[in-house]
């Protein structure tokens, strides 16, 4: 099989977008409650926002699976209140059990948490458990930064975090590290937030000692880890620096990054950089990046092209990223696919 970690529903209807923007419109009314009301969408619309885009993309590309979340940037959980952002995840994340509902040999749910800055990610926990019990879901996206690029909230190593990482090692559930919208006109959302945000939780995994109070609890950090691989050595270097264990013993039981990376040279030293058995495929389709690369011909978030392209990665490797490392961080996405048969 060949599974892609890092799936966004971005093309939902439009009826979400408009629940969003009314919630959002009810929140500049004074002493007005909180508006949560319904979200009509059919089961008809769901599947024309698929069936185009990014079903069309897995059947074109020989992708069987993906794993499907909200959309990140949306979930802007800088944005009103913690009931805000509840009501918004609840949405947002009943949502993709219809799709995956519609679509179960397509989809496998990944929740957005009802994060909001300065509140104790442990408010979280009732939404996780519903979406990881009931509705079959097989992770979360884990925003390090609430504040929407302004990183008010406390490293992802301080103890603020560990009643959350408590429950995901109870449930048995990775993370994948993924931030949302930037509302700091410094920072662009994709192009520097998303990168900045992968590259800082891995300085700070590196200076802490999360995993020996963890040893079970498995991160994953996407869009190829950032600048990460690219200056592996100035990490292997910091390390040593401060007397650690090497990177493979210190992180990587417990560290993982996909493959959103959006050329061959970048996919190659990824792969080349970090142990194969530390990379997810993954594409992110239909996400950041939507058209093609005038120098290929082909789009830029074609990930399995680069995997495909990397000499260095035989079929046992490949294996390894496509499925093997997939199934190995996400248990429950595993024990689901035997049951398939799979």
């Amino acid at each position: 099989m060949i599974i892609d970690c890092h799936g966004h529903y971005t093309t939902a209807p439009k009826a979400l977008r408009d629940w969003r923007d009314t919630q959002m419109a009810a929140l500049k009314q004074p002493g007005a409650p909180a508006w949560n009301g319904p979200l009509g969408i059919s089961d008809d619309e769901i599947r024309e926002s698929l069936e185009g885009a990014q079903l069309k993309k897995q059947r074109e590309r020989g992708i069987d699976l993906a794993l499907f979340s909200p959309g990140a940037g949306r979930m802007a959980h800088h944005v009103g209140t913690a009931q805000t952002s509840e009501d918004w995840s609840r949405q947002c994340n009943d949502l993709i059990h219809r799709a995956c509902q519609l679509y179960p040999d397509n989809f496998i749910g990944v929740c957005q948490l009802p994060q909001s800055p300065g509140v104790a990610p442990a408010n979280c926990i009732p939404e996780l458990e519903r979406c990881i019990n009931e509705l079959g879901f097989v992770g979360c996206n884990l925003n390090p930064d609430p504040t929407g690029a302004y990183w008010t909230d406390p490293p992802m190593t301080d103890r603020h975090w560990y009643p959350l990482y408590e429950k995901l090692c109870d449930l048995n559930v990775p993370a994948m590290i993924h931030v949302a919208s930037s509302c700091n006109p410094n920072f662009h959302g994709t192009g520097a937030h998303y990168l900045a945000a992968d590259t800082t939780v891995f300085m700070q995994l590196l200076e802490s000692k999360l995993f020996e109070d963890f040893p079970e609890l498995k991160l994953v950090i996407p869009h190829g880890g950032g600048a990460v691989p690219y200056h592996w050595g100035r990490y292997r270097g910091l390390a040593q620096d401060r007397k650690l264990p090497p990177l493979e013993e210190l992180l990587l039981d417990n560290v993982f990054f996909d493959t959103c990376v959006y050329h061959q040279p970048g996919v190659s030293l990824l792969t080349e950089v970090i142990p194969v058995k530390n990379v997810l495929f993954a594409s992110e389709m239909v996400g950041a990046v939507k058209g093609i690369d005038p120098t290929t011909g082909h789009f830029f978030d074609d990930t399995r092209r680069y995997i495909d392209g990397s000499p260095w990665l035989d079929e046992p490797k490949r294996r390894m990223i496509f499925e093997d490392n997939v199934r190995a961080v996400y248990p429950r996405l595993d024990a689901e696919l035997k049951r398939r048969g799979h």
